[in-house]
């Protein structure tokens, strides 16, 4: 889709997340405006582009170990994005034919390729699209109910989305309504930015700077505070191409995560 033939509501001049996000993945679901304000942040955080092609790392390591090592058969992925390669349902029905997957996000353009989430879902299995923005946690737990059982455990991820709410008071509450609906033995998947270099911090402000909606880093210290009351699954809260790693060179980044599990 180029520019010129986007839809209106797709807004294709304004930088946006999860195009840019796109862009920094190496995929082609952007436009000019993404592109621009992708390779401005780049300038003064040349590491961008290593933490997109690692946070989908992280989540095919986190999804593979929740289906073939804890038993996980029902994901809940809160902000998922553009469709990329090896999504969410992906790697897990490729381990459990049946697992069920819910993706959720508010985007107009994520929604317009929805579709290509569902390519490749198993007969067995569940794949399904809820609109709402995640701060509408009950509007989410309502809508997927119909797709999961919350008898049975539930991962719930939110990668490296909630850097656009300001308020991590506000984060914490959304992560905890949901949360509170899953019952035990289910896990909390959640990764976000850091404040850990000033490069980092310059690349964020280029973001704002640029029109892109701004993005708040935060202290690894202060993203702990979303899995209180929850078993940190080893190694813990660490950055999250260090999470189990699968034998590559690691490489260091700005961006933290843990799995925690309700008990």
């Amino acid at each position: 889709m180029t520019d010129q033939e986007a839809p209106a509501e797709l807004q294709p001049d304004v930088p946006h997340a999860a195009r840019m996000w796109n862009y920094w993945m190496g995929g082609k679901d952007n436009f000019a405006a993404d592109r621009a304000a992708g390779d401005a942040v780049a300038q003064v955080y040349p590491e961008i582009a290593v933490m997109a092609r690692q946070s989908r790392k992280f989540l095919i390591r986190v999804v593979r170990h929740l289906t073939a090592e804890a038993g996980i058969r029902q994901f809940l992925d809160i902000g998922t994005g553009l469709p990329t390669m090896q999504n969410t349902h992906e790697v897990a029905q490729s381990i459990a034919p049946e697992s069920k997957i819910v993706y959720v996000d508010n985007d107009p353009m994520v929604l317009a390729y929805a579709r290509a989430l569902l390519v490749g879902t198993t007969t067995e299995g569940v794949t399904t699209y809820v609109h709402a923005d995640y701060h509408e946690p009950e509007k989410i737990l309502a809508d997927a109910d119909s797709a999961l059982d919350f008898t049975e455990p539930v991962a719930v991820m939110f990668m490296g989305v909630m850097g656009y709410e300001p308020d991590i008071k506000v984060i914490r509450s959304i992560v905890d309504t949901v949360m509170a609906r899953v019952p035990s033995g289910s896990y909390l998947v959640f990764w976000d930015g850091t404040n850990t270099s000033e490069a980092v911090v310059e690349g964020a402000a280029k973001l704002a700077e640029m029109g892109g909606v701004p993005y708040i880093l935060r202290s690894p210290e202060e993203l702990a505070t979303v899995f209180e009351g929850l078993e940190l699954v080893e190694p813990g809260l660490t950055q999250i191409s260090s999470w189990r790693p699968d034998g590559d060179g690691i490489e260091s980044i700005e961006a933290y995560g843990a799995v925690g599990r309700k008990p």
